[in-house]
């Protein structure tokens, strides 16, 4: 594989940002290697600046469940461009994606768009403590919620990844709103609603992990949540930036029958564009400003881009038997890599719901962040690295979740399949 260009460009990108990157886990340190900078990208497929060609499973890290640059998303967006790119004034389009998520996400009653899904976490719970009038929150271990600075305690994903669950640069003050449970344990959140009892202001939680690998709830958690969060009154935020629409056309919460108070959304709403939104009942919404005293803003919040994008993505989404073409692509592959580290004798513990998955390099059940931490990064690094000498493009952490669009075929399938069991034989 050439990279000569990818390496030049990234000593380049070094003098003028920091590491080199824009966001950190893209500088792929831990995985001991320099980043690929990406020229284009089409369906399942990505390209280097080096020309490599690689099937891709990061895809935009989640918002490309139908692939990148499908032709009626792309021929959409560039006919709003001819329209204008931002007007920090309301449009219909903007009315008509806010109906599609009230339609589909079964807690949100309204819904308000912002620009990333740090914006909406962030907005969701300022709001959640407007209404309670409390000032703690409670999250989980392993979680990732963005980056505002009560919520980078004891994170994932990133934060995790470069070993650095507490950032620097977080007020004392602010940390000790935050309480942190440990998922998948309603012991340890009742424990901590009994030690804070009517400080708590909300619980959010990501009902499907995906910010330390793909960790699927257990049976009875959400549950559990829910009817705590009920007795204490307690808002209940999902943050569904990454499974909204993705595992199911209404999320996680329409997959698992658990309506939250609250719902954060991103990614594949703004069908690869930047965007954000935090929804849910009306009585919660409506203290937001200008109908209520809870201020939040944004200039690009609700572009028509983003908008178009997400309204052209949820309208291929609703189609027939989408959802299931999906599970069974995911399925198929998902099973094909556990399979291939079996027959080579090597632990993974595979988790999938979906088309979120991940390979755990650990032989024990991974089902929080402690399970988690307990994976053999340096294997998983050599994996990656094996991996993507073969064309495949995962996640550079063990620590993310992968993901499958509807765009990737029975041959790239079986062909990501026959690489993991060369980079499983080569451990």
């Amino acid at each position: 594989m050439k990279n000569s260009r990818s390496k030049q460009l990234f000593q380049d990108a070094q003098k003028y940002i920091p590491g080199g990157v824009n966001s950190p886990v893209r500088a792929f340190k831990s995985v001991g290697s320099d980043p690929l900078f990406v020229k284009k990208a089409s369906g399942c497929k990505i390209y280097d600046e080096d020309d490599n060609e690689f099937i891709d499973y990061v895809g935009s890290w989640g918002p490309m469940i139908l692939g990148h640059c499908h032709p009626a998303v792309a021929a959409s967006v560039k006919a709003a461009v001819d329209n204008g790119s931002s007007f920090g004034a309301p449009t219909e389009l903007e009315v008509i994606l806010a109906e599609m998520v009230v339609s589909a996400v079964p807690s949100v009653e309204m819904v308000r768009m912002v620009s990333s899904g740090t914006e909406a976490t962030m907005s969701a719970i300022r709001l959640a403590r407007g209404f309670t009038g409390r000032d703690k929150i409670l999250k989980f271990s392993g979680c990732y919620h963005g980056h505002a600075d009560s919520l980078l305690v004891k994170a994932g994903s990133g934060a995790a990844t470069f070993g650095v669950p507490d950032s620097p640069g977080v007020p004392g003050d602010f940390a000790r709103h935050t309480l942190t449970a440990e998922y998948n344990s309603l012991p340890s959140v009742k424990k901590l609603i009994a030690e804070n009892r009517g400080e708590i202001a909300c619980i959010i939680v990501e009902p499907i992990a995906g910010n330390m690998g793909c960790v699927p709830p257990r049976e009875g958690f959400l549950g559990g949540l829910r009817s705590l969060s009920t007795e204490e009154g307690i808002v209940l935020i999902f943050d569904e930036v990454m499974t909204g629409f993705r595992v199911a056309y209404g999320g996680a919460q329409e997959l698992y029958g658990v309506t939250p108070d609250m719902t954060t959304l991103g990614k594949i709403i703004g069908g690869g564009l930047p965007v954000g939104a935090f929804g849910g009942k009306k009585e919660i919404m409506q203290i937001l400003s200008p109908s209520g005293g809870v201020y939040q803003a944004g200039t690009l919040s609700g572009n028509p881009l983003a908008m178009t994008a997400g309204i052209e993505t949820l309208k291929l989404l609703k189609r027939d038997g989408f959802y299931r073409e999906l599970e069974e692509k995911s399925a198929t592959l998902a099973a094909g890599i556990a399979q291939a580290a079996k027959d080579a004798g090597y632990p993974i513990y595979s988790t999938r719901v979906g088309s979120m998955f991940c390979a755990f390099f650990t032989k024990g059940e991974v089902y929080d962040w402690t399970t988690a931490a307990a994976c053999d990064t340096g294997a998983f690094a050599r994996y990656f690295l094996a991996m993507l000498e073969e064309g495949i493009y995962l996640a550079p952490s063990q620590f993310e979740t992968a993901f499958v669009s509807i765009a990737h075929g029975d041959a790239d399938i079986e062909r990501t399949i026959a690489a993991a069991r060369k980079a499983f034989k080569a451990l």
